[in-house]
Formats: C-alpha cells, sequence, structure tokens
C-alpha cells in the first residue's frame, strides 16, 4: 500500500504511474495502458466527428457501422477492431490514421 512518504518522493509523471499502477509489464499497469489508449482513442473521434459536423448516426452510415458501435468507441467500452476503426476515419471522415510503435 502507498504512503504519503512514497508520494513525496515522486518527481516525474512515470514515477507517480509506476506507484499506482505498477511497473511496466505487469498486469495491473498493462490494463491502465491499455485504458489509457482506449480514452485517447476515443477522444479523437468524438473531437474528429464533432469537427465533421456528423452525428454518431450519420458517421455509422458513411463508415459501414453502427451507431452503437460508435458510441462504444466515443465512450471508451469494448473492444476495437483496428480494421473497423481505420474505416470509420478513412471512410467515415475522409481522414488518415496513422500507428507508432514505441
Amino acid at each position: 500500500m502507498e504512503t504519503i512518504k512514497d508520494y513525496n518522493k515522486i518527481t516525474t509523471l512515470d514515477e507517480l504511474i509506476d506507484l499506482e499502477h505498477g511497473k511496466i509489464g505487469t498486469e495491473t499497469r498493462n490494463s491502465y495502458e491499455e485504458g489509457a489508449q482506449m480514452f485517447i482513442v476515443s477522444e479523437m473521434l468524438k473531437e474528429a466527428r464533432k469537427n465533421a459536423n456528423l452525428t454518431q448516426e450519420e458517421l455509422a452510415i458513411k463508415a459501414g457501422t453502427k451507431k452503437s458501435y460508435i458510441s462504444k468507441i466515443e465512450n471508451a467500452k469494448g473492444n476495437i477492431q483496428l480494421s473497423t476503426l481505420i474505416r470509420i476515419f478513412e471512410k467515415g471522415l475522409n481522414k488518415k490514421i496513422g500507428l507508432t510503435y514505441l
């Protein structure tokens, strides 16, 4: 269990994440990282859809998917297939997306 003393030693964001969610490669850290990445994708999609002045329903029709799927992504729920995510951005929003390997 973390104590105030542990938090007083923190000087970087990485140290805080290590303390709160475990070291890189641990199950708890992997779960945290997955959730953080899902949140980023959800916010990117929401912003892009709103900038395109589309409703979730309109985007779903353009991308060939369901409104409920768009909603799940925008609310960072469930699993996303990469091919469907690419199709949503490319066909639905006329945007290219790229992936970065770290």
